[in-house]
């Protein structure tokens, strides 16, 4: 059975892209056979550190739909605007229409028109591409058009090729997005272990708070790693005793380092451009005890460190009339 690890976190910018590669690059490395994928449909990038030249394969995915209208048919009565609750039909001119990039094809214009004036047409929600790193190893990533909702559906897409392509002892790393929305879930669902990334900062704190409540939600075995740990002495100390509190494993922590940025920059992974740098040497280190206590030793890690029991999380949704109202 493949065994797959989801590198996630609460929020952006905390170094997640480069835990999770330089994990691939190390695993792979070692011999493993490994499989990366991009998670983040929204804003993928572990193509650039991964020095991605170019895609074997690209593919077009088209299973969303959206409402179109039929102006044959079409009496103008402005129904279809009252009720859309995305308020994506819009009054252009004289004739009503439908924005494509707004409307998610809900069916509730098409049930309220008296006229059986519009009928939902299949359209793309992005695209899904493969490709082979200048490590080796292969990499799967989505991206979601813009507008385009559902990213989750796209995550599950290339999640599950990755795992058509998987053999038995294959590591399929995924690189969630930030945050805590439908690709992170997708993200997590399915996995079997989650590393959870994060830097002692207030919102740091929080973010890894509530992404953390999604693992437990799939009872999922977490593992800690604070990023720039060494920039908020006080808040390393609270992150480490809610780790220590939730049973969670702490991987390690990387210094700030000024060579990681300046790696990115140059489109490389600080391991290869800086192998000596402070960064390069935890990232290294932690990748060795993902090894050793996580990959080697999964079942035994996995039963020290399951959640005590499962949290129901339920998100708090906002219907787009009620946004402005909101802020």
């Amino acid at each position: 059975m493949a065994l797959e690890i989801a590198v996630a976190s609460g929020k952006g910018g905390v170094g997640k892209s480069t835990v999770s590669s330089a994990l691939a690059i190390y695993l792979h490395r070692k011999d493993y056979d490994v499989i990366a994928v991009d998670a983040d449909a929204d804003a993928p990038n572990l193509h650039l550190v991964l020095e991605v030249d170019k895609w074997e394969k690209e593919e077009w995915f088209e299973d969303a739909w959206i409402s179109e209208i039929d102006y044959s048919k079409c009496t103008n009565c402005g129904i279809c605007a009252e009720v859309c609750p995305y308020e994506a039909v819009e009054l252009t001119g004289n004739k009503y229409t439908i924005n494509p990039v707004i409307c998610e094809g809900c069916l509730t214009c098409i049930l309220a028109c008296p006229e059986k004036a519009i009928r939902r047409v299949k359209t793309g929600r992005g695209y899904v591409r493969l490709a082979k790193t200048r490590y080796g190893f292969p990499l799967w990533m989505a991206e979601l058009l813009p507008g385009r909702p559902n990213t989750g559906k796209l995550v599950t897409e290339i999640k599950n090729r990755a795992k058509a392509m998987a053999r038995e002892n294959t590591i399929i790393v995924v690189d969630s997005a930030a945050g805590i929305g439908c690709q992170v879930i997708s993200s997590l669902a399915g996995a079997n272990a989650a590393i959870l990334v994060t830097e002692p900062t207030p919102a740091g704190l929080s973010d890894l708070k509530r992404v953390h409540t999604i693992a437990k939600q799939f009872l999922l075995p977490s593992a800690l790693i604070i990023n720039k740990y060494d920039i908020n002495p006080e808040y390393l100390d609270k992150i480490l005793a809610y780790a220590k509190e939730e049973n969670i494993d702490v991987l390690g922590m990387i210094p700030y380092d000024d060579h990681v940025p300046a790696a990115i920059a140059k489109m490389k992974h600080p391991i290869k451009l800086y192998p000596d740098s402070p960064a390069a040497k935890a990232l290294l280190d932690i990748s060795r005890k993902v090894e050793n206590t996580i990959v080697r030793n999964w079942r035994e890690w996995a039963r020290r460190h399951m959640p005590r029991k499962p949290v129901h999380y339920t998100p708090i949704l906002i219907k787009p009339r009620e946004i402005g109202a909101r802020r």
